[in-house]
């Protein structure tokens, strides 16, 4: 992988993105050379996308947005990746009309980039949207504006089987307004940046868990099944308690009967012997407390193909 810092020409020699690479980034840039160093600004009826690397002094030339009178239009004017301009008393800071997506782009042993199930994120886009009364959105465009932007920054993808393009399409509510009420103006924007394993321990080493009944991240008939801004804040305060008691993250529970939910901010599955001496697959069913996750429902389709073991959706044992 190579770009141009500051001047110079740097080149990774193909170990995908490197540890010097980054902290070197993240001394200039800060938090936007980790994790989004590309952003695309698109419009659910887009006929084009534009998308390009930006630096600290760069920009994108076309930007994108949503009001009831006007429907998807072009801002018309040169934004910056670093400074979007926003009233104070937006409703993305008033209200917290915030959504986003988490998806990732691989680069395979071909050397073919691919995204991993993209339309399952747009689907739960598009309904945490319609959840958030943000403006709904042609899915298959937005898609193929993510598409294109990869197309375009496809040196960002890393030359590793063990690090990967996250991409985060947000959408957030505009108009300045201290009410609560409908968005009237929304933006939707697109940030990329290489990553690695979520764990420090890495991907496949066990972390430990706090399960603490008196902490509750979500309930039925509320917001949990939405990827909205204001169902993770408040949860970090948990995750340092967590830290403080050594553990790496949060196992969340619910109710009277201590259902197990989500771990952090991931689904859950346990493969064990149960009490009939069956092999078993058990993660919680989606009843509106859990993230209908791209990961849990491909596991779940695997293993109800390969038909080797009991696959199930529940919350208690015995």
């Amino acid at each position: 992988m190579a770009f141009v810092h500051k001047g110079r020409y740097l080149h990774d020699k193909g170990d995908g993105w490197t540890k010097s690479l980054q902290r070197e980034l993240m001394d200039y840039y800060g938090d936007g050379g980790r994790y989004g160093l590309a952003a695309l600004y698109l419009a659910a009826d887009a006929t084009f996308c534009t998308g390009l690397t930006c630096s600290a002094e760069a920009g994108l030339n076309h930007g994108f947005r949503w009001s009831v009178q006007t429907g998807y239009h072009s801002a018309g004017t040169r934004i910056s990746f670093q400074a979007l301009p926003f009233s104070i008393s937006s409703l993305r800071f008033a209200s917290s009309f915030k959504l986003f997506e988490g998806m990732k782009a691989f680069r395979g042993v071909d050397n073919h980039i691919r995204l991993f199930r993209p339309m399952l994120n747009m689907e739960r886009m598009h309904r945490s949207a319609d959840r958030s009364c943000l403006p709904l959105f042609d899915k298959g465009e937005l898609l193929e504006c993510i598409r294109k932007l990869v197309e375009v920054d496809q040196e960002w993808v890393p030359y590793s089987q063990d690090a990967s393009l996250y991409i985060r399409p947000t959408f957030i509510g505009t108009e300045p307004s201290l009410g609560v009420s409908r968005a009237g103006k929304a933006m939707i924007f697109v940030i990329v940046g290489p990553v690695g394993p979520y764990f420090a321990t890495g991907s496949f080493n066990p972390v430990s868990l706090l399960a603490d009944p008196s902490f509750v991240r979500a309930w039925r008939g509320g917001v949990g099944a939405y990827k909205m801004g204001g169902n993770y804040g408040p949860t970090i305060s948990v995750q340092n308690e967590a830290v403080k008691q050594g553990c790496q993250q949060v196992l969340w529970l619910y109710g009277e009967q201590e259902e197990i939910t989500e771990v952090g901010t991931m689904n859950l599955f346990i493969y064990w012997t149960n009490d009939k001496g069956e092999r078993e697959l058990v993660t919680p069913p989606l009843d509106g407390i859990i993230l209908p996750g791209v990961t849990r429902q491909s596991l779940l389709d695997l293993a109800r193909t390969w038909g080797e073991f009991k696959v199930t959706e529940r919350t208690r044992w015995g």
